[in-house]
């Protein structure tokens, strides 16, 4: 890939994580239901449990979204080390804090046991991959932080491709819920997958 096209796919990559990283602030502003709330019950939105599950959830999703993405930035890494080793104990705890809000939230999914089952597939990909590169990083194993954090990211970033992807599905399909059962998985699947390709041309094999 040429730098040209290198730093299109960085620019392209880091104003989706940080639009999407906003994206809560219109749920704290917000005076009366909107968005994914519409379809939830009053009795739901009211019970506290649920609301601090929520609010953990997209508050501090975005800020691992936010600060996660420059962690893959060779420059700041050879530079500022002292910085990017801060940014990531906060993406390791925002992290936490998110993905356990993430997995009781999804036990109330729209759309019942299918939406369900997929975010909470994710959280817990997303918890064990972080944690994962976290134990890593302590050991001193740069390689498996490195790969575990890829794998991280891209559970991460599920937050922006479920909005590209949501939109387009429930358009295709004429009906939300629909959609929404399908995202669940698509949002974050495919994700893997691609990071498993990317590890795989820039992760150097460990040495025998």
């Amino acid at each position: 890939m040429s730098s040209l096209a290198n730093k299109i796919s960085w620019f392209v990559f880091g104003f989706l994580a940080t639009g999407v990283a906003f994206y809560p602030v219109g749920y704290l502003l917000a005076t009366e239901k909107i968005n994914l709330l519409q379809s939830k019950s009053d009795a739901l939105l009211a019970d506290s449990y649920w609301q601090t599950g929520f609010y953990a959830h997209i508050v501090f999703g975005g800020i691992a979204l936010l600060v996660g993405w420059s962690q893959f930035s060779s420059k700041l890494r050879a530079k500022r080390l002292k910085l990017h080793k801060t940014l990531g104990k906060i993406y390791v705890v925002s992290v936490i804090l998110s993905g356990l809000g993430a997995l009781y939230i999804a036990y109330f999914a729209t759309g019942g046991l299918i939406p369900s089952l997929g975010f909470y597939g994710l959280g817990l990909v997303w918890l064990a991959t972080t944690l994962g590169a976290y134990l890593a990083i302590r050991k001193g194993n740069l390689r498996q932080h490195r790969i575990l954090m890829i794998y991280s990211y891209a559970g991460c970033f599920g937050a922006v491709t479920l909005r590209i992807w949501l939109p387009l599905l429930t358009l295709a399909f004429g009906e939300f819920i629909i959609a929404y059962k399908i995202v669940a998985w698509l949002a974050w699947v495919p994700n893997l997958i691609v990071a498993y390709f990317i590890i795989k041309r820039n992760v150097k094999p460990a040495l025998a």
